[in-house]
């Protein structure tokens, strides 16, 4: 079967399947989070580069009140029906997650698997955090999850996983096909076979995403003086268990605090 080629951000319902069963691990580290570094409770929240807004759609059945900000109007249209659907309520913005303004300033942000990396420049990365910065309120958080290329990385990684809901299942085959150090660019080419039943369908995409090493992420936070960073954490989500940030660390969840003006 010769495959659907795309950018598989334009399926949101196959694209939330493939990775919802991450949803509940990441919403509970986003809340221990917001308890272990907030100064003030936490209501408001928001999620640049939100897609399908799975996160969006968990943390608003938890009570928070939620902002989503995409580009992609297929994801957000799928946002808004869903929301419809189980009568929950979110703010859903059509916007750059380099140049956004919110009504109110959240409490806390986030932004989980390598959402980020998307921006493909440092001045693009660095007007994100900035953006982020001046849309949270002083002490708030911005938690941010991305992959680091320690020295000894290998290049050619491949991850496969399954999923499923009802009759659909869901395998996707996620590898990387090119990595340039010198640009800081890697190719990833996501591919979903997806099974309904008797149908069979599939998807394929290619992307790049922007590299970085520790002591490049660092100089990066460097740039940016409005955030502190308290902490670290690998994907496990493990809120009593910060990591080093060091250069052998590559699954980074990092903890970023608006700096209080004195």
């Amino acid at each position: 079967m010769k495959p659907i080629v795309g950018d598989w951000y334009d399926h949101p319902e196959y694209y939330d399947l493939s990775l919802r069963d991450e949803t509940p691990q990441e919403a509970k580290f986003i809340e221990a989070a917001c308890g272990k570094y907030c100064d003030f409770p936490v209501h408001r929240l928001v999620e640049p580069a939100c897609g399908s807004g799975r996160l969006v759609v968990e943390m608003a059945a938890r009570g928070y009140q939620v902002t989503g900000l995409d580009l992609n109007e297929k994801t957000l249209d799928f946002l808004r029906k869903r929301l419809k659907r189980r009568k929950l309520r979110a703010e859903v913005l059509l916007a750059d997650m380099t140049e956004f303004t919110l009504s109110q300033p959240a409490d806390a942000a986030f932004c989980l698997l390598n959402s980020f990396r998307h921006l493909l420049t440092e001045a693009a990365a660095k007007s994100h955090l900035e953006a982020v910065a001046q849309n949270l309120r002083p002490g708030g958080i911005y938690i941010l999850g991305l992959h680091l290329v320690p020295p000894d990385a290998y290049e050619n990684a491949i991850e496969r996983w399954r999923s499923s809901q009802g009759k659909t299942q869901i395998s996707t085959d996620l590898r990387v096909t090119a990595t340039d150090r010198r640009r800081r660019i890697e190719t990833l080419q996501v591919s979903l076979l997806v099974r309904r039943s008797e149908k069979l369908w599939r998807f394929r995409s290619k992307f790049d995403l922007r590299l970085y090493t520790a002591p490049q992420f660092r100089k990066l936070l460097a740039s940016v003086p409005a955030f502190e960073l308290c902490n670290v954490y690998d994907f496990w989500y493990e809120i009593d268990e910060p990591q080093k940030f060091n250069n052998e660390i590559s699954d980074t969840v990092f903890i970023l605090r608006k700096r209080i003006a004195k």
